[in-house]
């Protein structure tokens, strides 16, 4: 019955270490809709197969250890028995021999048999060390893998996230606000620029006229003297009477001359007659 049992547990925990081995991890990861969730989960099942291995394992080595021990216990009997047998042929017993003998047997026949068990229990126990230290094996790589997931899937999410700001920030136009803003300011810039050239034109027009009005006082003076002067050499006989008159503006031609000599002065035809 112990054979039985422990069999039947052993190729249990061998079937479900067998199913967690052939396990491809990168289809799970592939096909996982939250693959560091699953890979967690694997762990931790790994992790009680392992606890679970481990303590089948120590359990086969304790049973391994008593049918070794049952064994040469039966093999021993099965020796005393066969010496028994010896003692009783040379006391002439033959009767006690065969009964002997008959003993002997049965702790063969024993002995034989916790040698298969055992013979079992050892390639069981053996094969559950291996199965262990494959088990341990694949647990460690998919640690690394889980390691590996994890720290790729915070990479992409963080690239992610930066995408989404700079996707947001494209949305919202943070570009297209600072070059309006720009654009603003270089308007604003236009208008003052604008403003300085008005304000400079209408400071010159005003130069200008009062340059004017200054080059004329100047004009004034100069004609003064220029009469004067005339006047002068008209009377030293240096000049024509005429010539010391001022040169008329321009357009004077057309008005009327105040001149009495003017040909259309009446008064001036009533003294020449008379």
């Amino acid at each position: 019955m112990m054979k039985t049992t422990a069999g039947s547990h052993t190729m249990g925990l061998l079937q479900r270490i067998g199913d967690l081995l052939r396990s491809n991890i990168n289809d799970l990861i592939t096909k996982a809709e939250d693959p560091e969730r699953m890979l967690n989960s694997a762990i931790e099942e790994m992790q009680r197969q392992i606890i679970e291995a481990k303590g089948r394992v120590a359990g086969s080595i304790a049973d391994e250890k008593r049918l070794a021990k049952t064994h040469e216990v039966e093999a021993a009997k099965a020796e005393d028995w066969e010496k028994k047998a010896m003692l009783a042929i040379k006391a002439g017993r033959d009767d006690l021999a065969v009964e002997a003998l008959a003993k002997k047997k049965e702790h063969q026949a024993g002995a034989a048999l916790f040698a298969e068990q055992l013979a079992s229990q050892k390639a069981a126990v053996e094969e559950l060390k291996r199965a262990l230290a494959l088990l341990t094996t694949k647990l460690e790589d998919t640690r690394r893998k889980r390691n590996l997931l994890v720290a790729r899937a915070k990479r992409a999410e963080a690239q992610r996230q930066i995408a989404d700001t700079l996707t947001a920030a494209n949305e919202v136009g943070a570009g297209d606000r600072l070059e309006r803003f720009e654009a603003r300011v270089e308007q604003q810039e236009a208008q003052a620029e604008a403003t300085w050239e008005m304000a400079a034109l209408g400071g010159g027009s005003g130069d200008r006229d009062l340059a004017r009005q200054i080059d004329a006082l100047g004009e004034g003076e100069l004609n003064d003297d220029l009469l004067a002067l005339k006047g002068k050499m008209a009377s030293l006989g240096m000049l024509e009477a005429g010539a010391a008159r001022p040169a008329l503006p321009a357009g004077a031609a057309d008005e009327p001359s105040g001149s009495p000599a003017s040909d259309s002065d009446p008064s001036a035809e009533v003294r020449e007659e008379s």
